[in-house]
């Protein structure tokens, strides 16, 4: 019977406490202190390379948005080039700008010289 009684005192002390906020304060987390600081440093650790993550995608997407204006001002420059470059456009802007030169009316020839 005796065992019954302690038993039965331990039991009501046990809800005394659980109920007071010692158990809790005492006994659960000050025994577990440094268990407690690991997860809130690991919390701390995951929000901050959550915070990472995202800013490492906005750099990404800006820089994919980036390429993408940067392709297309090329594109746009070398379709530029290529129409400045033909040779009515350039006789064109020869004649506008008044530089007195002419167009070959005979193909270029090639000089060929002996190595002797």
């Amino acid at each position: 019977m005796k065992e019954n009684g302690t038993t039965k005192t331990k039991s009501g002390s046990f809800i005394k406490e659980l109920l007071s906020g010692s158990m809790i304060t005492e006994k659960i987390i000050l025994r577990n202190l440094w268990y407690v600081f690991l997860l809130t440093f690991l919390a701390a650790l995951y929000i901050g390379n959550r915070f990472h993550a995202e800013k490492t995608t906005r750099e990404i997407t800006r820089l994919q948005r980036e390429v993408k204006d940067l392709k297309a001002e090329s594109l746009a420059t070398s379709a530029e080039l290529m129409y400045l470059s033909r040779q009515s456009e350039v006789y064109r802007q020869v004649r506008e700008r008044g530089l007195n030169l002419e167009e070959l009316k005979s193909p270029p020839f090639k000089l060929l010289v002996d190595k002797k």
